[in-house]
């Protein structure tokens, strides 16, 4: 049931016109019961769109207090000055008439395309019927969940059910996803009784490992969002592992999101072990997860591990070629730099799976690091080759 699972939610999905198609292109997630506690994480790109700008600054004016999330597809929204703001201000508040409560309570995003004025007509127009379509029901969930998509190939939803208490989510993003999130929108609900900052805590360190360690395309968004909304109905929860709970809802949503990445046919763990500190294990991994080299080897389901070395090499970590151990699914192809022996079929095999296992041992210390990759191939350049 994803984002309607937890008590106290409500969502729905329809189609407004943005989308040429007819397709589904405004979704809606609310508190059924008035605000509640919120935090959200977003874009480091400071070309950041006119939603991410507006959503800012609706939490700090409200302290975390939030009573809706609406979100568009099929325009971001972004590059526009001004007149995007004002668009994104002009939901707001129309939600807010219809909805209830103050304009500063709902949160506005939208992805799509950079540069093209948001058709805020057709938005407000169905705003009407997107609050009354509203529903906690499965179905309600998943509509809301289809709405926000634009090259993805399906919904993306999590349920996590922990202790006493449930995580629910639902997400977008099919490219441009680089470290440190982007172009995804994700939207976490609990029933959790969590306040605003032990709420923005948990989202943070949640999102440290899951969807700031994910690479597709290594190109950051304008847009990308990550909002967690907590209606308090299940009482007080142990913050462990309530914090654990929305790591895991992260977690499953980020290998959704590299599972129905553009043109993917292969997701890659690059596991970096060995390293001198953590830094140096995330910066080696990304190095790797970041390389062209290693993404069309992953397509051609080649087990090059000299790109691989190359790359550590050249990531500006502590670095010994003398060390060096690469392994795929287990097996090891190098050692202290060399290639050695290996089972050269069991690594074919392997390579040929949906999820390919990259282990990548430095030989300097204790620290590690996991970043998620995809390949590169065909279909990557076919979907973004095109604007429309």
């Amino acid at each position: 049931m994803s984002v309607t699972g937890p008590n106290g939610f409500i969502a729905s999905g329809i189609a407004c016109g943005i989308k040429a198609s007819g397709d589904p292109d405004l979704a809606l997630v609310a508190s059924a019961n008035g605000p509640v506690s919120a935090a959200a994480v977003f874009t480091t790109n400071r070309a950041a769109a006119a939603p991410v700008q507006l959503s800012r600054q609706h939490l700090l004016a409200t302290q975390g207090m939030v009573r809706a999330v609406i979100l568009n597809s099929g325009c971001a929204n972004a590059a526009t000055g001004p007149e995007g703001l004002l668009a994104s201000r002009r939901t707001c508040e129309e939600l807010a008439q219809v909805l209830g409560g103050e304009p500063e309570e709902m949160l506005v995003c939208s992805t799509g395309l950079i540069g093209i004025p948001l058709e805020l007509d057709k938005i407000i127009l169905k705003v009407n019927d997107l609050v009354a379509s509203a529903g906690a029901n499965r179905e309600d969930a998943r509509r809301a969940a289809t709405a926000i998509l634009t090259t993805d190939t399906h919904a993306k939803e999590v349920i996590i059910q922990a202790d006493g208490f449930t995580v629910g989510g639902m997400a977008k993003g099919a490219g441009m996803i680089a470290p440190n999130m982007a172009t995804m929108l994700v939207v976490l609900t609990t029933d959790a009784k969590v306040s605003p900052p032990q709420l923005r805590e948990a989202l943070e360190r949640g999102v440290a490992d899951t969807f700031n360690e994910l690479i597709v395309d290594g190109c950051t968004s304008t847009n990308d969002t990550v909002v967690i909304l907590a209606s308090g109905t299940a009482g007080t929860v142990d913050s462990a592992a309530f914090a654990e709970a929305v790591a895991d809802a992260c977690a499953a949503l980020a290998l959704l999101l590299a599972e129905d990445a553009e043109g993917t046919t292969r997701v890659a763990s690059i596991h970096v072990t060995g390293a001198s500190n953590i830094a140096d294990a995330k910066r080696a991994g990304r190095q790797v997860a970041l390389s062209l080299l290693v993404k069309t080897s992953l397509f051609g389901s080649d087990p090059y591990w000299g790109r691989i070395v190359s790359e550590l090499g050249a990531s500006g970590s502590e670095f010994d070629i003398d060390r060096v151990m690469i392994a795929y699914g287990g097996v090891v192809v190098c050692r202290n730099g060399v290639e050695i022996d290996h089972d050269s079929k069991a690594v074919r095999d392997h390579m040929q799976l949906s999820h390919v296992e990259i282990t990548c041992d430095l030989g300097l210390g204790d620290a590690e690091s996991t970043i998620l990759t995809t390949d590169l191939g065909h279909g990557y350049i076919d979907e973004n080759m095109r604007t429309s």
